[in-house]
């Protein structure tokens, strides 16, 4: 008599337990990597008053085209060479890249950073929009109340900002549109087969949206301004200003591989989780905050949207998980059988 023993729940394998830590540790390592670069961006910006986010923007794009091509000729890393289909490849990755990268920063000096992280709830909105429209993906209830009350709070915080600024609201909005954007099209470019890789996706962005980006600071007298700054002899504001360049090569790094193992909604829910630090750090750095209790409910409700929204996600993608895991284990029982 042959005797059969059933399980309900399946344990991951080793092949899943690596999946799943390298998708968590890609998250935790965007996550890190936009905090710390919001924060010394905002300290060039606003404390030392540097007066060009676009040479900025300019420094850390060089930054990651010198560092990815010395890792080529070294043949530490490899992608395709550049011929004819490359621009077709990548677009429109270097429009929405510029776009971001240069509204990221505007918006970062011109709002506190309280606000900066609130108004950027609107991402999730924005992306959760587009992966519907062009990933063709749906979204449970819960995610959805959460996302309303993510934006009621900002709404909500955005009408008593005491510190309202016109064109760093404009700023934002834009950054947001481009944010989801640029997520959800470079999560389409990683899956497809068209060979780029995520070092090829890096660099040729960076090399598209240089040449643009430094015409614009050409025509609009940004470059002279930031070659003629006053604290380019101070220690203290170099050593920042090399951080920032060297943490925008990170960071651009860091949203390919979250969006090569993740999909595009989780990373916009880790820039959600990494926001709350920011929030209530910005409080009390870059001095340009002004409390209002009315204010100050609404980024708490944002916040508390946001912590709500990733739990449901992440169990959402748990769950899914887990029921994979399952239906693989009872194929294999019944075909041992």
């Amino acid at each position: 008599m042959k005797m059969q023993v059933s399980t309900s729940v399946s344990l991951p394998d080793s092949e899943q337990v690596h999946s799943r830590l390298v998708k968590v540790l890609s998250a935790m390592f965007y996550a890190a990597s936009s905090f710390l670069i919001i924060l010394v961006n905002k300290n060039i910006l606003t404390n030392y008053r540097f007066p060009s986010y676009l040479f900025l923007g300019i420094c850390q794009m060089a930054t990651t085209i010198l560092v990815l091509y010395t890792a080529k000729l070294t043949q530490t890393i490899s992608f395709p060479d550049f011929d004819r289909n490359i621009p077709y490849k990548i677009f429109p990755l270097p429009l929405l890249y510029v776009g971001n990268h240069v509204t990221g920063l505007a918006s970062t000096k011109k709002l506190s950073l309280p606000m900066f992280t609130v108004l950027r709830k609107f991402t999730i909105l924005m992306t959760m929009i587009l992966e519907s429209r062009l990933l063709r993906k749906s979204f449970p209830h819960s995610v959805v109340l959460c996302v309303t009350g993510m934006i009621l709070g900002a709404l909500i915080a955005a009408c008593s900002d005491l510190a309202f600024d016109f064109e760093g609201y404009i700023f934002i909005f834009l950054n947001d549109l481009f944010t989801a954007a640029s997520g959800v099209y470079t999560k389409k470019k990683l899956d497809s087969s068209e060979g780029l890789g995520k070092y090829g996706v890096l660099f040729y962005n960076a090399c598209f949206i240089i040449i643009p980006t430094i015409l614009a600071s050409l025509y609009t007298g940004d470059l002279q301004k930031a070659i003629a700054f006053d604290h380019w002899m101070k220690y203290t504001f170099v050593c920042h200003f090399l951080l920032s360049c060297i943490l925008g090569f990170v960071l651009m790094y860091s949203i390919v591989l979250c969006s090569h193992y993740n999909s595009a909604l989780t990373t916009t829910v880790v820039g959600a989780i990494k926001n709350v630090g920011v929030a209530y750090i910005g409080m009390f750095v870059g001095g340009d905050y002004v409390f209002s209790f009315l204010n100050f409910i609404g980024l708490n409700i944002c916040m508390s949207g946001g912590l709500t929204y990733s739990f449901f996600t992440f169990r959402s993608n748990s769950r899914i998980s887990t029921s994979t895991s399952v239906s693989d284990h009872e194929l294999s029982k019944g075909q041992s059988t």
